[in-house]
């Protein structure tokens, strides 16, 4: 396939070897818009409360398509005394618009905060349909120059999948660089920013009245998970989520409620097998055409999606550690 020039990586660059696919890869984070040939017509979202007052919609474990909308990400709301939390936006202008009117059919109390917990489409252009409620608009503190950087191409890429139903770049209002909280009324949500793991700008969040984290792609559960970032952060983000104490959590993607430690000890082994099967190739032929091959294999019968991304991740990881 010919090499797609428009698409910047991290480094800048786009490699030789580098695909159309692969950059779309790259682009979305590992969510690849493959485009159908017609739109269907798309069932109404399924909100469970998974505990109470916290309600969560499964995201479709494939990528974004004209079918699904980039309803693909595990997004969801929580109901406060006082006003209406958005744990997640999802992944365009219709997806938002099928969260909130999901919210209106379970309360009329107003809707003040809209959590985009990093850069990636299918968690951050929902927002649009919330501009309306005039909420705060939650991110990381470096989520603004991501989207900046990134956000017009996913813009792009979305309209040619969904047309209008798209939706367009929304910037955060309050962005956190460390820690942070808010109150809805009875119903505290403390919020942790962390350095570079997933993507740069990874935001996760605890309901502490249940106790319940909301890690967003810094977990995934079952379908493998999508190297933008750091693969040496994410492992220290991983800690990082167990010291929170919370039993149970969200994941971005997978099943919406899991017990937090054996989803870690998964995702762990995962990112370990390719941080030290990437360094053993560096060591050994210095081949990445022999790391794409071979690293993480044993991984294959473990994830949904395996053979999409576990190639790009591959990638990402031997360039974060060929020079260490």
């Amino acid at each position: 396939m010919a090499v797609f020039p428009e698409m910047a990586l991290r480094d800048g660059r786009v490699g030789s070897r580098t695909t159309r696919r692969d950059a779309l890869l790259a682009g979305f984070g590992g969510l690849c818009l493959c485009c159908l040939p017609a739109r269907a017509d798309q069932p109404p979202a399924r909100f469970g409360e998974v505990v109470p007052g916290l309600f969560v919609r499964h995201g479709d474990d494939e990528d974004a398509t004209t079918k699904n909308r980039d309803a693909i990400a595990n997004i969801g709301f929580i109901i406060g005394r006082d006003a209406v939390l958005v744990t997640d936006s999802g992944g365009s202008l219709a997806d938002g618009r099928a969260l909130r009117a999901a919210i209106r059919e379970r309360t009329d109390r107003p809707i003040r905060h809209v959590v985009m917990s990093h850069v990636h489409p299918d968690h951050s252009f929902g927002a649009a349909a919330f501009v309306e409620d005039r909420p705060e608009f939650i991110g990381h503190a470096k989520l603004r120059q991501a989207l900046q950087m990134r956000g017009e191409y996913y813009r792009r890429r979305l309209a040619d999948l969904l047309g209008s139903d798209a939706g367009s770049i929304v910037i955060p209002t309050r962005a956190v660089s460390c820690t942070d909280a808010i109150d809805l009324g009875d119903r505290r949500i403390s919020f942790q920013a962390h350095a570079t793991a997933h993507t740069d700008c990874d935001l996760a969040m605890r309901d502490e009245r249940s106790g319940v984290l909301l890690p967003a792609d810094l977990l995934f559960v079952r379908r493998i998970p999508a190297l933008d970032g750091s693969l040496a952060g994410w492992l220290r983000a991983l800690t990082a989520l167990e010291a929170t104490g919370a039993a149970r959590a969200v994941p971005g993607h997978g099943p919406v409620l899991v017990d937090l430690a054996p989803a870690v000890a998964d995702l762990r082994r995962y990112l370990t097998v390719l941080r030290d099967g990437v360094r053993a190739e560096i060591k050994g032929t210095g081949s990445i055409e022999r790391a794409i091959e071979t690293v993480g294999q044993g991984e294959r019968g473990r994830w949904l999606l395996f053979d999409d991304y576990n190639a790009r991740n591959v990638t990402e990881a031997y360039k974060e550690y060929e020079w260490e």
